[in-house]
C-alpha cells in the first residue's frame, strides 16, 4: 500500500466537512479495514450464489428443474438489491445520526443480511429460499451502499486507482474462501450460519475504529417523498458521463453475472468434472478455478490501480481489461475441457483485476454530486445487480433451448466487448 506521511494521524486522513472533496491521503490502517469490511461482504454475497443456493435448489427442485429455479431464486433476489442499494445509499446520505451518515447504515445492513442467512439454513420450499435470500440481499446491499461511498467520501482521487484496487481484491478473496468455506470447513447448510458470523466480524473493525464525520441537521434538506423519488432519476442528457459509465458497468458485469450463474453446473454437466477425476466433486473443480482467478487478480488489481493513477488514463485500462475478459468465454465455448477451463480462469483473472480497480475508480469520477454520493453509487451498483436480475432471463433458454453452453459464453463474450466500447464515450475522464 502507498506510505502516508508521518504527519497523517488517522483522525487527519478523515474529514469534518462530509461534503467536501478529500484531498488527505488515507492511511493504511483505513484502506485494510475497507477492504475487511468488503470481504464479509463478498463473503455473505458469494457464499449462498457460488455453491449453498445452487445445490439447495437442486436439493429441493430436482436435476430437471434446477436451472430455471436458480434462475428465479437469484433473479428476485437481484431485483431486491437493484431497490434496496439505491435507496439505503440515499438514506445515509440524509442520515445525522451522531455515529456518522455511514456506519449505522453498515452495520444494521451486515446484522440484517447475517440474520437472512441464518434463516435460509433452515429453508426446505423454494418460495422459503426465495424470502431468505431477497432478506439477504436487502441487508448486505444496504451495507454495500454505506462502505462503497468511503471511497469518494475519503479519498482523493489521485489515490482513487490504487485505493479500488486494495479494496476490490475481497471481491475475488471472497469468492475463494466463501468456497473453501461452505466445502471444506462445513458442509451443508451449516455454510450459511459460519457465512453469516464472519460478514458482522469482518465489518466492526471498520465501522467501530475509523471516523465518519456526520451530517450537520443543517445541511439536511427538507424531506418530501416526491423530491426523494426524482432523485433516483439522473437524466442522460445532463449527466452523459454518468450514464455511460453506468452502461459500461451493465455490460460487462451482464457477462459476468451470465457466465457464473450456471458455471458449477458447467463444470458437472457439460466438462464431466466427476468423470474426470473420479471421487471428486464439480465443487472442487470450481474451487480450484476460483483459486487459479484470484491469484491473477492479485497480480493486476492493485498495480493496474496503481498505474491508472500514475498516468491519470481510465478510459484504456478498463478497455483492454474488458477485451481480455471477452477472451476465455470464447475458450469456454469452443473448448469445453477442463485444461482448457484452468487457462480461461486465468486470463478471466488478469482482465478483472484490472477492471476492477480502474472501473471503480472511474466512476468515483463522474458522480453528480457530492451530496448525494451513496445515492449515486447506489444507482451505480444497479449495473452489479441487474445483471443478477437479467442474467436468468437470458442465459435459461440459451442453455436450455438455443444452443447450450457454447451460445451462452459466445454472448457473453459479445456482451463484454460491447461494454467496453461504450467507456469510450465518457468524455471528462482521460
Amino acid at each position: 500500500m502507498t506510505e502516508v506521511p508521518a504527519a497523517e494521524s488517522a483522525a487527519d486522513s478523515e474529514f469534518s466537512d462530509p461534503g467536501a472533496e478529500p484531498t488527505r491521503r488515507v492511511s493504511k490502517r483505513w484502506i485494510a479495514f475497507i477492504a475487511l469490511a468488503n470481504l464479509g461482504l463478498y463473503l455473505g454475497y458469494f457464499g449462498p450464489l457460488e455453491v449453498l443456493l445452487p445445490n439447495q435448489v437442486q436439493a429441493i427442485a430436482g436435476p430437471g428443474h434446477k436451472v430455471a429455479v436458480l434462475g428465479w431464486v437469484t433473479g428476485i433476489g437481484a431485483a431486491v438489491a437493484m431497490i434496496s442499494n439505491p435507496v439505503a445509499g440515499a438514506l445515509s446520505d440524509r442520515t445525522t445520526s451522531r455515529f456518522g451518515r455511514r456506519h449505522p447504515w453498515t452495520v444494521c445492513g451486515a446484522l440484517a443480511g447475517a440474520a437472512a442467512l441464518v434463516l435460509l439454513a433452515g429453508q426446505q420450499t423454494i418460495a422459503g429460499l426465495i424470502i431468505g435470500w431477497c432478506l439477504a440481499q436487502a441487508g448486505l446491499n444496504a451495507m454495500q451502499a454505506s462502505v462503497t461511498a468511503g471511497v469518494p467520501d475519503h479519498v482523493p482521487v489521485a489515490q482513487r486507482g490504487a485505493v479500488s484496487g486494495w479494496i476490490g481484491l475481497p471481491q475475488t478473496v471472497g469468492v475463494v474462501l466463501a468456497v473453501a468455506l461452505v466445502t471444506v470447513a462445513v458442509t451443508g447448510n451449516a455454510g450459511y450460519v459460519l457465512i453469516a458470523g464472519l460478514v458482522v466480524l469482518c465489518v466492526l473493525p471498520f465501522a467501530l475504529t475509523t471516523p465518519d464525520p456526520p451530517l450537520p441537521r443543517a445541511s439536511r434538506p427538507p424531506f418530501e417523498w416526491r423530491a426523494f423519488a426524482r432523485s433516483f432519476w439522473l437524466s442522460p442528457r445532463q449527466h452523459p458521463d454518468f450514464a455511460w459509465a453506468w452502461l459500461t458497468r451493465f455490460a460487462v458485469n451482464l457477462g459476468n453475472a451470465m457466465a457464473i450463474l450456471y458455471l458449477l453446473y458447467f463444470l458437472r454437466d457439460r466438462v464431466h468434472y466427476s468423470r474426470l477425476f473420479p471421487g471428486q466433486k464439480a465443487e472442487d473443480g470450481l474451487l480450484i478455478l476460483i483459486l487459479i482467478y484470484m491469484a491473477a487478480v492479485v497480480v493486476t488489481a492493485v498495480t493496474g490501480g496503481m498505474i491508472s493513477d500514475r498516468s491519470g488514463h481510465r478510459k484504456l485500462p478498463v478497455t483492454v481489461a474488458g477485451l481480455v475478459m471477452a477472451v476465455p468465454a470464447v475458450m469456454l465455448a469452443l473448448w469445453p475441457t477442463w485444461p482448457v477451463a484452468i487457462a480461461a480462469a486465468a486470463i478471466m483473472g488478469l482482465g478483472f483485476g484490472v477492471y476492477l480497480s480502474v472501473d471503480q475508480a472511474l466512476v468515483t469520477q463522474v458522480l453528480p454530486s457530492a451530496a448525494g454520493r451513496a445515492k449515486d453509487l447506489g444507482i451505480i451498483n444497479i449495473a452489479n445487480s441487474g445483471p443478477q436480475v437479467l442474467a436468468p432471463a437470458i442465459a435459461a433458454p440459451l442453455v436450455s433451448q438455443l444452443g447450450g453452453y457454447p451460445t451462452l459464453y459466445l454472448s457473453v463474450a459479445a456482451i463484454t466487448v460491447l461494454g467496453s466500447a461504450f467507456v469510450w464515450k465518457i468524455r471528462s475522464v482521460p
